[in-house]
């Protein structure tokens, strides 16, 4: 198939080669590699404790003897239910060096998400933190987990739960090696890291060694420039797999600097910009929101390099960032990825033209196209069509689901479902996103599993959730209901039902209660309906303070 290229022009133009030829080899060697050539520099800061590459590496390797004591071996999959600290990245990496395979679990994960999640992946341990047991222990018979690892802030307690083991102590002494394992990095999968999809059906992207390591070696190629890539401040959570790849393997891969931070809380980022002088900061628009408006955030120009992901950024924040910015070197920039792609896919240059509004260009060695909806061929410039992946971080499918994996996966290419367009200069721009999908905070919510969780609820009929506008999260949950016939119930006691079954970012915020809701002949509920109602609102708002602008200035 044939099709345009002109961001091949962006890395001409500063000599940087696009098609670059990238060895597959296992992930884990991005660690060992660079902790034999920089064994005493810093690899990770931990509130203020600084860990050497050396020292990351022993306790990975002495992490992988007590697992391979444990029974895990090449290809079982261990889910890793962890803040951002030393151990997420220990653990990640003993897991990965002995072939198995890792499972991101999101720590605000409730219990029905953690069993869905542990009996569809069938993983067979968890590591997560003593605190977190009680939700993992509730569901614990009713999954395959032969072993519960915990680990914690506050050191060892001096009493453990039944069955389970101190994760620190696996590393805290010598121990013998785990046997070698061979790794195609081809084949093997490293990673589970799941999403959802337009059905709102949790799917597993099943990536391998290859997709994770080229991804590594994508970006810290883009990233021109050693200096950018020296102190990575990473508030993303590592169990995303934005924060995965574009912090933590790809500061492995470069040999730098972790600083981690288990929460975002605006004050203490400032305060670690102001300290540190980190030099890249990958984040989502809500952070970068937060900050603007957080007083302590005063040395804006210590970071060489912001780069806003996971969710598309306002345009007008990235004109607040460039007056901050204005007079120095510093940067910000909006990239595109997704879990399928391992994730990144485009980002705008550091090295060439920033523009906002756009997702930049593709990546190294990755082909994008947008596609038109009916003659499945490449689209002229300008024009809207579905946005298609080709390149050696896309997946190798998706966990049990060939059907899915047939639908996004067609002759090499990943067809995200996402609606884009490409101007004459190569850059991409989003225009629309997976359908009926929210993205809050840079999360990824899927209306259906919300609306299961109402559904259960005994008063309620009908339900409808759909993504609304918010000046923060950027986007918000708000559920549609109908009670059923002699029922009442409140906004308060909806999402407090809610609150029990689903992480934090997934409760609905808003919730409106109707007669009924619209829908097809057939019956199903229209949920685009409702989102064309809530956009009919929001105009008729402003218009109305439009006019009312209007009205008091001639007075």
């Amino acid at each position: 198939m044939q099709f345009p290229r002109p961001y091949l022009k962006v890395y001409e133009q500063a000599g940087l080669d696009w098609d670059i030829n990238i060895e597959p080899r296992a992930l884990h060697s991005l660690l060992f590699k660079s902790a034999q050539k920089y064994p005493d520099k810093t690899a990770l800061i931990f509130y203020g404790h600084k860990v050497p590459y050396g020292h990351v590496a022993v306790s990975v390797k002495r992490a992988a003897s007590m697992l391979y004591e444990f029974g895990i071996r090449k290809g079982d999959r261990v889910s890793v239910m962890l803040p951002n600290c030393p151990d997420f990245v220990i653990a990640y990496y003993a897991i990965l060096s002995l072939g198995g395979i890792v499972v991101n679990t999101n720590p605000m994960y409730v219990e029905r998400e953690i069993e869905h999640q542990l009996n569809d992946s069938g993983s067979t341990m968890i590591i997560t933190l003593y605190d977190l047991y009680p939700r993992v222990n509730s569901v614990r018979q009713n999954t395959s987990l032969k072993k519960v690892m915990l680990t914690g802030f506050k050191g060892r307690p001096d009493t453990m739960p039944d069955g389970c083991f101190w994760f620190p102590d696996s590393y805290a002494v010598d121990r013998p090696p785990a046997p070698p394992v061979e790794i195609d990095p081809l084949e093997d999968l490293a990673v589970l890291q799941y999403t959802g999809g337009t059905t709102g059906t949790s799917k597993g992207a099943m990536l391998t060694h290859y997709n994770l390591y080229a991804n590594s070696q994508q970006t810290d190629h883009f990233f021109v420039g050693d200096e950018k890539k020296q102190l990575t401040l990473t508030a993303l959570p590592l169990f995303h797999v934005y924060g995965m790849s574009s912090c933590m393997n790809l500061a492995m891969a470069a040999g730098t600097t972790l600083i981690l931070v288990p929460q975002f809380i605006p004050e203490e980022i400032a305060q670690i910009i102001t300290d540190y002088k980190p030099t890249f900061f990958p984040g989502v628009p809500t952070m970068f929101i937060a900050l603007l408006n957080c007083p302590q955030f005063k040395d804006a120009q210590n970071v060489m390099v912001y780069n806003s992901g996971g969710a598309p950024m306002p345009v007008e924040v990235l004109h607040q960032y460039d007056k901050k910015l204005a007079g120095s070197d510093s940067v910000i920039g909006e990239g595109y990825g997704l879990s399928e792609s391992s994730p990144t896919t485009h980002c705008n240059p550091t090295f060439g033209d920033t523009k906002h509004g756009s997702i930049g260009v593709p990546f190294p060695a990755t082909d994008a196209a947008v596609m038109d909806l009916e003659t499945g061929k490449p689209a002229p410039f300008g024009q809207v069509g579905e946005l298609a992946i080709k390149g050696p971080q896309v997946m190798k499918g998706y966990w049990n689901l060939e059907e899915e994996t047939a639908v996004a996966l067609r002759d090499g290419w990943l067809f995200t479902g996402d609606m884009a367009k490409m101007d004459e200069d190569g850059y991409f721009y989003i225009v629309d996103r997976k359908k009926d999908m929210i993205i809050a905070s840079g999360y990824n919510i899927y209306p259906r599993e919300i609306e299961e969780v109402l559904f259960e609820h005994p008063k309620v009929q009908e339900a409808v959730v759909i993504g609304v506008p918010h000046s923060y999260r950027g986007e918000t949950v708000k559920a549609f209901l109908v009670l059923k016939e002699g029922q009442t119930a409140t906004e308060t006691e909806i999402i407090t039902f809610c609150k029990d079954k689903l992480a934090p970012f997934k409760v609905p915020k808003q919730v409106e209660f109707r007669n009924e809701i619209p829908k097809t002949a057939v019956g199903k509920l229209l949920r685009r309906k409702l989102v064309e109602e809530e956009r009919l609102k929001r105009e008729q708002t402003e218009m109305e303070k439009q006019a009312g602008a209007a009205s008091a200035t001639d007075d």
